[in-house]
């Protein structure tokens, strides 16, 4: 497949039905953020209790994109993603219907587990279904869901959830099964998947060791850079919602402002980075906007008081340049795609992303102490420092961009 090829038909459906799987996928992982104090309220728990509520999905997802990621290497990306969507929706209608701390624990890791497997099984069917020179962007769209998610998660958790219970909301947002049915009728498998030859499942098993024996240094530095990017993003945005609406006593209204402007950046970001990371590469795309995230971070930390109550126009454009340079996020379904070959290719970026993205059920513990020794500008820096963390170690990876993935399949 050239870079100059077209898409095939009906590839339009497919990256549809995956962007839409994104964007519940995320708007499952993100919602609880916004309902935890009514949650720690009916549960009768604190909020060092509430972190592990927040973290425990994240936790699981690492599990979800190992297992899953493996299972769509030898069943297909098709079915597997059906599966993960069930799994996580089904996780959902259980949260809602849970009555003790333990039961919310096992309701969000199942929740986790098909949530995980989702992002990778999602993107590799992106990946191997469009030219190499469109890669980037199309792998750009499937992630710009995240946001959208997010913003749908701020309006149900700060405007609806109030007036119906989080319990109603969580019940409700299992509809998500329903994609499991379209995926099942409009969903086309990957071209790339289908051409491999079959193997069965001990065989599968049997070249994991020495797929991992030659490519785990890749796996370990594509891990660090997933860190310091998703560290970013969640360091900041797993608690700055509830501490704007407890320090300031922000209005609902306003909360679910700032937090869509970010968001509005973070999309307008995602596509952007698609397009510029297929002009000049991955590695540059990468370091540019996590360097624009870093500066529009900095003054936050510093003059977060002085921006919000008396610069308003400065402090929402830096929110909005938050938002857009946290867009390099979008990167990681074709960088990760484009450095394993197909056989092992979910099972390594399912394996990588999501066991970065379990990590961060630290990110509110490590933020929590940042703010309690030195306020907000301790917890604004802490994802000020993983920005410029992730726009150097991109550099320690390959850059392929424009390389077809059968010539990766066969390197």
């Amino acid at each position: 497949m050239s870079g100059r090829g077209r898409l095939k038909s009906g590839f339009a459906v497919t990256a549809l039905l995956c962007w839409l799987g994104w964007v519940f996928d995320f708007y499952d992982l993100i919602l609880i953020a916004f309902l935890i104090p009514s949650i720690e309220e009916s549960l009768h728990i604190g909020p060092e209790f509430g972190a592990w509520l927040l973290g425990i999905g994240l936790g699981a997802s690492g599990l979800g994109g190992f297992l899953f990621g493996f299972l769509a290497d030898r069943y297909g990306r098709k079915s597997i993603l059906m599966v993960t969507v069930v799994l996580f929706s089904c996780g959902m209608l259980l949260t809602g219907l849970v009555q003790t701390p333990g039961q919310f624990l096992a309701a969000r890791f199942i929740t986790g587990l098909g949530l995980g497997g989702e992002w990778a099984v999602g993107h590799a069917l992106i990946a191997e279904s469009v030219p190499a020179g469109m890669r980037g962007r199309w792998s750009a769209f499937l992630q710009s869901g995240e946001p959208v998610g997010v913003a749908i998660a701020a309006i149900v958790g700060f405007v609806i959830a109030p007036h119906v219970g989080w319990r109603t909301v969580f019940m409700a947002s299992s509809v998500t099964a329903l994609l499991a049915l379209a995926f099942r009728r409009f969903l086309s498998e990957s071209p790339l998947w289908e051409a491999a030859p079959a193997k069965p499942m001990a065989a599968r098993v049997a070249e994991l060791k020495p797929f991992l024996g030659k490519y785990w240094p890749l796996m370990l530095l594509a891990l660090v850079l997933a860190i310091f990017k998703l560290g970013t993003y969640w360091t900041c945005y797993t608690w700055l919602p509830r501490f704007i609406k407890e320090s300031f006593g922000l209005a609902i209204g306003k909360s679910v402002l700032w937090i869509l402007c970010g968001q509005l950046g973070q999309f307008l970001g995602m596509i952007a980075f698609g397009f510029i990371a297929d002009k000049v590469g991955r590695k540059w795309a990468f370091t540019g906007f996590s360097l624009l995230t870093a500066a529009a971070l900095l003054p936050l930390a510093l003059y977060w008081n002085t921006l919000f109550q008396q610069q308003q126009t400065l402090f929402w454009s830096l929110m909005f340049l938050l938002g857009f340079g946290s867009g390099c996020t979008a990167g990681f379904g074709a960088l990760l795609s484009e450095i394993f070959p197909t056989a092992q290719r979910t099972f390594a970026m399912g394996t990588v992303y999501n066991t970065a993205r379990s990590v961060q059920i630290f990110a509110p513990v490590i933020v929590g102490y940042a703010v309690a020794g030195y306020g907000i500008t301790g917890g604004l820096l802490v994802p000020t420092m993983l920005a410029l963390g992730t726009a150097a170690w991109v550099w320690t990876l390959p850059e392929r961009k424009g390389q077809s993935l059968e010539t990766i399949a066969s390197d």
